[in-house]
């Protein structure tokens, strides 16, 4: 049928919305943007990756795939935290209740993709042009050898770099970590290096995994659901936490500068 004609001419009505649509999309992100880089933006930011299995499972997809599209959109985000100027991200991509409770054959496929993504980033040009320092946290004695060996070589590769710092939990526990830091603090009074009354927040703090950088002002966790999950528990005390209904494989650009414009909106008082 000629263009002119009825079908022809329904398609352009569709494709002409769909034109304005998607630019009225772009310039709703565009002005976000602009909105979001005139305030104060978050020094260090932590993500809860969650939603990853209900993800798949909606689309009727083995719930491992929808670990590897949530691997896809991390690397994403990540991209787009760096250009928003964000110093410090922390991820949650793996618990040690995930390693011991979930089908063995699901938490397989995870490593694996971990194993995998790793090595991408020890050798990705923008975390060396940005020069991010990548560090895992979390009990690394529980990961197979060739897991734990391709997060080192990341973390071999930027050890150097001090410009962005990017964190990877996992085999991590905030319970788990917070006992390691007794212990270790228990171990230096032990040795005479310290005396019961030095013990503080300051040290507690240091001897955390993240020891040495800023506690997060801003926990983004996916898919509704409003628990902690075990994730920094000594480091959020004063954290500003926004929950997205969205599943992470789902997450946009367009969530993530939502969620610091919900941040920057409101009063931190740290107890005051």
């Amino acid at each position: 049928m000629p263009v002119g004609g009825t079908s022809g001419s329904s398609l352009y009505r569709v494709a002409r919305l769909l034109i304005r649509a998607i630019g009225g999309y772009r310039l709703y992100e565009w002005l976000l943007e602009r909105q979001v880089l005139s305030g104060p933006i978050p020094a260090h930011v932590g993500i809860v990756l969650d939603g990853n299995r209900r993800w798949a499972e909606e689309r009727g997809l083995p719930r491992w795939l929808g670990h590897r599209y949530g691997a896809d959109r991390l690397e994403e985000a990540l991209r787009w935290i760096l250009d928003l100027g964000v110093r410090t991200a922390t991820v949650y991509a793996l618990s040690i209740e995930n390693m011991e409770r979930r089908p063995r054959e699901e938490v397989d496929r995870i490593l694996e993709l971990i194993r995998e993504r790793a090595l991408k980033l020890a050798a990705d040009p923008l975390v060396h042009s940005k020069r991010v320092r990548v560090r895992l946290i979390g009990d690394r004695s529980r990961l197979p050898p060739e897991v734990r060996g391709a997060l080192e070589e990341a973390e071999r590769a930027t050890e150097g770099y001090d410009s962005f710092f990017l964190n990877l939990a996992i085999a991590y526990s905030g319970r788990d970590e917070i006992v390691r830091a007794a212990r270790r603090a228990a171990e230096m009074v032990a040795s005479g290096a310290l005396r019961p009354e030095d013990i503080d927040e300051e040290l507690m703090s240091s001897l955390m995994y993240t020891g040495g950088l800023p506690d997060p002002d801003l926990i983004i966790r996916t898919s509704g659901e409003t628990r902690l999950s075990g994730f920094l528990l000594w480091q959020s005390a004063y954290s500003e936490f926004v929950i997205l209904d969205v599943y992470w494989p789902e997450f946009r650009r367009i969530d993530l500068l939502r969620a610091i414009r919900t941040y920057q909106g409101r009063s931190r008082r740290f107890g005051g």
